[in-house]
């Protein structure tokens, strides 16, 4: 059974539309939370294909992306470059200082700006974002801080389905399939 495509108001189409810079948290966004650990002490983590193939097609179209997380992994690090994620920020407690720097690198503006989370560190960064966004299992203060929340869970294409409205509202969905005309 096909998901409908959900509706947004025409505020968060218009914020959508403005956009140029989309940041996510990974533990429970790019992620489902879990935290699987090897007998040698390695970390594991799924990270969701459509996600990752959304994410590839966001810099197709010509945006910039990024990655600020709280904790430093070497699963995330790899998967963000096999992803060709260049602006990667792990370890990262306080994220403000983060995006302000990325946001004056790239000489933008916080209204450009989507920022997507989970957890009580994304509330600042989804507050200061023109485009604040909460999973769907975000805990109960980040969903209310948000201004959009996914219909999909963390790790399970919340990640899609912010990039697809993102590219939609700039008449960008033709990213998704290259070669039809």
């Amino acid at each position: 059974m096909l998901q409908s495509e959900p509706i947004h108001s025409a505020d968060i189409i218009a914020a959508a539309a403005k956009v140029r810079l989309v940041v996510f948290d990974v533990d429970g966004t790019l992620t489902d939370g879990c935290m699987y650990y090897s007998s040698n002490g390695d970390d594991q983590i799924a990270f969701h294909a459509r996600d990752g193939y959304a994410l590839r097609t966001l810099q197709r179209a010509g945006l910039h992306l990024a990655v600020i997380s709280g904790r430093n992994s070497q699963a995330v690090r790899q998967r963000m470059q096999d992803l060709g994620i260049v602006h990667v920020h792990l370890g990262i407690q306080q994220k403000i200082p983060v995006l302000q720097a990325l946001l004056e690198e790239l000489e933008l503006l916080p209204h450009q700006l989507c920022y997507v989370g989970d957890d009580w560190i994304d509330i600042p960064p989804i507050e200061l974002a023109g485009l604040g966004v909460a999973v769907a299992d975000a805990v109960p203060a980040v969903l209310a801080a948000a201004d959009l929340c996914t219909t999909a869970r963390g790790g399970s294409g919340a990640a899609r389905e912010v990039i697809e409205l993102i590219l939609s509202a700039q008449n960008l969905a033709h990213y998704f399939h290259p070669h039809s005309d």
